[in-house]
């Protein structure tokens, strides 16, 4: 085992108390039937719609992924034939790579949509973009839009599975998975756990994916930020609230920082941005409060100097940030492999 217990190299799977067995054929199968029988969704638009047996067998298959990924060769037929387009409104790198790399190691052919030279800088409204993607028969959509519920929207227009990158502030569950799967690689656990989120809760999509996700699975949520950057009824989501780093990060296993989303603010949410960091960033004074194993993660990308501190960012024995971006692309692999199981031979139109 290497360092925060990630994988060997080998393809195997998870039993309780930690120690793993090759995958066979048969285990294969076996185990293939009953993700089909648990994970029964047409679409991921969301973590709310996803039970707690859900996320584990979400997160289980992509423990798998994440072991293949490390081999040599790291390619499977499982989308063979089947076709991907990622449909992003907002500008993404690691998203959009991180599925695009996904659907191409599991075999399916993938087309990037550029929004910025599409019709729909000429006018065109998201229900035509919907008919005009739903008449090129995809199989999968994978979706990213500036507005909340316009990912949803889409899913009941289209005859094919969704999956929701991201949609305004409401919320990005791949990115909450692929936190959950690398908690738990560390942890060795996903409950029962004090996770605290710090900074730009309210218009963050991630902070709101997470929070369920972690409540789901029996963890305690501090949200730290100052009242400007918190989000109406954010006690009812069943978190602590906290104002000052030194109390909320006391006694944390998980410290988990958002980037400062300056570009969806209108108007003065903080007095300044040296302020910001002197009182909300992540140093290792802050760090200090919060147990000696507690891990930093941050979904990216960071403001070195905003949110967290480049010696902080780039601790091997406490960041786990590097690995958030390697488990991204295992639980993307898992998600499009759960999904197109549910995708009939024979589609007819959407309704």
């Amino acid at each position: 085992m290497t360092r925060g217990g990630r994988r060997q190299n080998t393809l195997s799977r998870r039993l309780r108390g930690g120690r793993r067995v090759p995958i066979t054929a048969r285990s294969t199968e076996d185990r293939r039937r009953k993700e089909d029988a648990l994970f029964a969704h047409r679409h991921l638009l969301g973590i709310e719609s996803l039970t707690r047996d859900d996320i584990v067998t979400l997160l289980d298959l992509a423990d798998d992924y994440a072991a293949l990924n490390r081999q040599r060769e790291k390619k499977r037929a499982t989308l063979r034939g089947l076709t991907q387009i990622n449909l992003f409104f907002e500008n993404s790198t690691r998203t959009q790579a991180s599925f695009e790399l996904a659907g191409k190691r599991l075999g399916a052919d993938v087309m990037n949509m550029s929004v910025g030279s599409s019709s729909i800088k000429k006018g065109e409204t998201l229900i035509d973009t919907a008919a005009t993607l739903n008449a090129m028969r995809p199989d999968i959509l994978v979706v990213r839009h500036q507005h909340s519920g316009a990912v949803a929207l889409l899913s009941e227009k289209v005859n094919c599975s969704v999956i929701n990158a991201g949609d305004g502030a409401h919320e990005h569950p791949t990115q909450a998975l692929l936190d959950a799967l690398t908690i738990r690689n560390h942890k060795g656990r996903l409950h029962r756990l004090t996770v605290a989120i710090c900074g730009d809760i309210r218009h963050s999509r991630v902070a709101r994916s997470n929070i369920i996700l972690l409540n789901q699975m029996e963890n305690r949520v501090r949200v730290i930020a100052p009242p400007t950057l918190l989000p109406e009824g954010i006690e009812n989501m069943g978190v602590e609230v906290f104002h000052d780093m030194a109390e909320g990060l006391n006694g944390c296993d998980v410290v988990m920082m958002l980037r400062l989303q300056r570009e969806r603010m209108q108007g003065a949410f903080i007095p300044s941005v040296r302020e910001y960091f002197h009182l909300w960033g992540l140093d290792r004074q802050k760090l200090a409060f919060a147990k000696p194993d507690a891990i930093v993660m941050h979904p990216g990308p960071m403001n070195r100097g905003v949110e967290i501190t480049a010696d902080v960012a780039d601790d091997f024995a406490r960041s786990v940030i590097e690995e958030q971006v390697e488990m991204g692309v295992a639980v993307r692999m898992a998600a499009l492999d759960l999904l197109a199981r549910q995708i009939p031979n024979d589609r007819g139109d959407a309704e």
